[in-house]
């Protein structure tokens, strides 16, 4: 038998920019996203097997949905159909991300389960490839992995490296924030009139200068996000009162926030903070950049 295992970390638009809504119903992005270490991560394992099978474990499980609507079971069907591989897998996913969060959670696990699957069944990795924009729109930019732009409809990754990894904390306020009441909230408000892609992309020596051209950026949907869900207005305004922080902002549709700190010792002195005044808050140090 054979068992491969990796995380699936948590993935953070630093910037989201965010298009009109477009005839098939979906939005053109413009957003910087990085990942997680493995403090804010779930884990996957797989091994050899006759058929394709799931289980989920871990504090997520319940909120991840039933085993056989999970993400990661439709990526492995996918992969398994596109590549004509009859071969099976035991897939075991250990969830600690909170789900529906803004931190593409689902979209990191079918993302590792593809680049697993790959290996276990010795497959081309250009299969992964091709069945993950069809699996949603944070899942190509984690296969890819590394801090990158990503754009169109999330089809489109560009590798944006980072000067150094970022010292951050995540924190959500373990309140639901479905995507597409958020969407539906920015198209009424007429959203996206003014997009554009940054072009050219600058270059940042250190990651001082990189949370300061952040501050001049923006996510689309956090208005929307905050007007639904007031606890994220919470989050942020304790965020950016935290010793050492440069930046606060919510991350892809919310609900969770992240900040970027001096140090990463600012970071778990946050986290602290946050177990002490807020203990159903979800929070996790980290740093951030590209997939352990």
């Amino acid at each position: 038998m054979i068992q491969l295992k990796a995380f699936a970390p948590a993935k953070v638009n630093l910037f989201l920019h965010v298009g009109p809504v477009k005839p098939n119903g979906r939005h053109d992005l413009d957003s910087l996203v990085a990942f997680s270490n493995m403090a804010a991560s779930d884990h996957l394992t797989v091994e050899t097997a006759d058929g394709l099978s799931l289980s989920v474990s871990g504090p997520g499980a319940a909120e991840a949905g039933p085993d056989a609507d999970n993400l990661v079971l439709r990526a492995a069907q996918a992969l398994q159909a596109a590549s004509g591989t009859t071969k099976g897998a035991k897939i075991s996913l250990d969830k600690w991300l909170p789900v529906a969060a803004g931190i593409g959670g689902g979209s990191s696990d079918a993302a590792a389960a593809l680049r697993l699957l790959t290996q276990l069944w010795g497959i081309d990795p250009s299969h992964a490839a091709a069945v993950a924009p069809g699996l949603g729109g944070d899942v190509p930019v984690a296969l890819a992995g590394v801090p990158a732009l990503m754009r169109g409809e999330g089809e489109r990754v560009i590798p944006a490296p980072l000067p150094e990894p970022l010292r951050a904390l995540l924190v959500n306020p373990g309140v639901a924030c479905p995507t597409g009441p958020i969407f539906r909230a920015y198209d009424a408000a007429g959203g996206g009139g003014n997009f554009r892609e940054i072009s050219p992309f600058p270059a940042f020596p250190d990651a001082a200068v990189l949370a300061h051209w952040l501050e001049g950026q923006r996510n689309d949907l956090e208005a929307p996000a905050m007007a639904l869900v007031p606890e994220i207005g919470r989050v942020l305004e304790f965020l950016r009162a935290q010793p050492g922080v440069r930046l606060a902002r919510m991350s892809g549709s919310g609900a969770t926030c992240f900040a970027l700190f001096e140090a990463l010792a600012f970071a778990e002195r946050a986290s602290v903070v946050v177990k002490t005044l807020h203990p159903r808050w979800w929070s996790a140090p980290c740093l951030l950049g590209a997939i352990p």
